[in-house]
């Protein structure tokens, strides 16, 4: 074999990966729920009339900007209230969150003055829960008044063991790239997440507003990044369904900037690592036959091999343009691409806003992250604790 076949299979190769993990598996799962769709018409729907006793469960570090607006949102939640339960966390606080958030007479308060991280804060709130159902939800996002019942509808069906609800960005600049960049991804994400959860189950829950039956919780290790994404596989991997629930959703705003939006990126990333390290289980379809396949197509390819294979496609795509005309119009089509990246980059940093170049510099951050969480997981200088990514004003619902 000389070298121009094997670059030319090389390339072929990652070309198909990185299409299939961006943009063909939405097709491929597409057709399969419309196949399921055709020939399992039957759908069982939910109870809504279910109505468990609810945990509402916030945590909080330094929201003192917030907790007014969260707790007035949480009163206005549409469900019994001597079935719903409030409880914030706010460890680590010292802001006044804390304090704040004990005012109100309806919400209980978890405070320690030592922050561990998000995760091990959960670990301590879930032994004060007794309810059959735990809704987690973050301090700066908004609900609609009906989202607790349209999650815990779900809990009527025996077979599904956790509810995710939708991530919704709310842009308060309609000319910013992390905005415009990350409300396009998250659309895409919506739409991937109704096929996982109608084809058999979603590949890690929405943070923003997850739920789950409290007698599937597991303790998470405490320097767990990604608390939602491994809790939920670990309730998949016990043989439960993960839906997903459009209709409870939690808007939140966009990222302040890119640079903001990277920082956030990089500890999803470096948590997307831990996590695969974490669930290797999962990898076996022997075992998990539908859930492995969602998995490595949803997750596995975005988060370690389709990055590495967009870097190497550039230098081998170069090589192979001296080929035949397809190579060298391709691979000016990547020069184009990264140039958009690029510039979109030089003119964000100076205030400059061009819509077109968004996306392009979003994706490059995407996978640019993917690379520094990486070294950062491997490193371990990766926190368990979430450093917030500045957003605009929360939005009162």
């Amino acid at each position: 074999m000389n070298l121009t076949t094997l670059f030319s299979i090389l390339f072929w190769l990652s070309l198909a990966v990185a299409f299939y993990a961006y943009a063909g598996y939405g097709i491929v799962i597409y057709i399969l729920v419309r196949l399921k769709r055709l020939f399992f018409s039957h759908r069982q729907l939910p109870d809504q009339s279910f109505e468990p006793e609810v945990t509402f469960v916030v945590p909080c570090y330094n929201e003192i900007d917030f907790i007014d607006s969260k707790i007035s949102n949480c009163l206005n939640l549409d469900y019994p209230k001597n079935k719903l339960k409030l409880v914030f966390i706010t460890d680590g606080s010292n802001d006044g969150t804390n304090v704040k958030a004990s005012s109100y007479p309806e919400v209980t308060v978890l405070h320690e003055n030592q922050r561990k991280g998000k995760s091990a804060a959960e670990n301590r709130v879930m032994r004060h829960v007794d309810s059959p159902i735990v809704v987690f939800s973050d301090a700066n996002t908004m609900l609609p008044s009906h989202a607790i019942r349209a999650i815990v509808r779900h809990y009527s069906d025996p077979e599904i063991g956790a509810v995710s609800g939708e991530k919704r960005i709310i842009s308060g600049d309609k000319d910013n790239a992390s905005g415009a960049g990350e409300g396009i991804y998250w659309k895409y994400e919506s739409f991937l997440k109704k096929m996982d959860s109608e084809l058999y189950s979603i590949v890690g829950a929405a943070g923003e507003l997850f739920s789950f039956r409290r007698e599937l919780y597991t303790d998470l290790e405490e320097d767990t990044i990604l608390d939602d994404f491994i809790e939920s596989l670990r309730i998949a991997q016990k043989g439960y369904r993960v839906v997903y629930e459009p209709e409870a959703y939690a808007m939140e705003t966009a990222s302040d900037s890119v640079k903001e939006e990277l920082k956030r990126k990089i500890r999803i990333c470096a948590g997307g690592w831990q996590s695969m390290h974490r669930l290797t289980a999962l990898l076996n379809p022997f075992r998990y036959g539908i859930l492995t396949f969602q998995y490595i197509s949803h997750r596995v390819l975005r988060w370690s091999i389709v990055p590495v294979l967009l870097l190497f496609m550039f230098p081998i795509n170069a090589w192979l343009s001296s080929v035949n005309s397809f190579y060298q119009l391709f691979f000016y089509g990547q020069c184009l691409f990264y140039a958009m990246a690029i510039t979109g980059w030089f003119l964000e940093n100076r205030q400059i806003k061009v819509k077109l170049l968004f996306v392009p510099y979003y994706f490059f951050i995407m996978n640019y992250a993917v690379f520094l969480g990486f070294f950062r997981y491997i490193s371990g200088k990766q926190a368990a604790a979430w450093e917030r990514a500045k957003r605009g004003t929360i939005m009162e619902s």
